[in-house]
């Protein structure tokens, strides 16, 4: 199924991002103040909207609740990426990703909601495309061209396993770099990150962090 990703904010990085998406076949809706930018995208997006995001409203009409995730791209309007990203959680979608210029405006987006804060430049740009469109059910980051990190619950087949008795490496291509466990005496406490040894037995409540290219770390979360 086709992805529909909203973009807010049209400057370098947001332009780069649609071009790219587009040449991967995604349904990208976009919004932005700049009615040129607009007209000058309109034709590589499946809608494109003069809009201001900091109105929840506009964003409502022009359908940014329905996206699959949305890209906050806004640039050094630091005052407008903050609310756009607060509106797109208010309006549900399920992850927001929002480009922060600086460390502090960063933490500010991440207090808001902000699922994903990324400091980009131009390539940046072409691998979060690569990243958003992936066919996996989890939030991958981008480790180098074509290798990424994520975050997983325990695959069905490690249940009781150590990760040598299920050759992760070799059966799958990823790496487990760590394990992260519920306390047995606390459950709601924050979970114990284990670094994994080849004889550490994996638990079906564990989460795992592995790296590797979207589609081995696709599959092996299914397995």
């Amino acid at each position: 199924m086709t992805k529909r990703i909203g973009i807010i904010g049209s400057g370098r990085f947001g332009e780069a991002l649609v071009q790219s998406l587009a040449a991967q076949g995604a349904e990208v809706v976009l919004m932005d103040t700049d009615r040129r930018k607009i007209q000058e995208l309109s034709d590589y997006v499946a809608k494109a909207i003069e809009g201001d995001a900091t109105n929840i409203h506009a964003l409502e009409e022009a359908g940014f609740a329905a996206c699959d995730i949305v890209v906050v791209a806004i640039g050094e309007n630091i005052e407008g990426s903050v609310m756009a990203t607060v509106n797109c959680k208010d309006l549900g979608v399920r992850t927001v990703v929002a480009k922060a210029s600086t460390e502090v405006h960063g933490r500010v987006l991440r207090r808001v909601g902000a699922d994903v804060v990324i400091f980009p430049n131009r390539d940046r740009a072409q691998r979060l495309a690569r990243s958003l469109l992936t066919t996996s059910q989890v939030d991958l980051f981008d480790v180098a061209d074509g290798l990424y990190a994520a975050e997983i619950p325990a695959p069905e087949a490690l249940d009781g396993r150590t990760l040598a008795e299920a050759d992760v490496r070799r059966a799958y291509g990823v790496t487990v770099l760590a394990v992260r466990r519920l306390d047995d005496a606390d459950p709601a406490a924050p979970r114990r990150l284990i670094i994994p040894k080849a004889e550490t037995a994996i638990r079906g409540d564990d989460r795992l962090l592995v790296v590797g290219t979207s589609e081995q770390i696709d599959a092996f979360a299914q397995a």
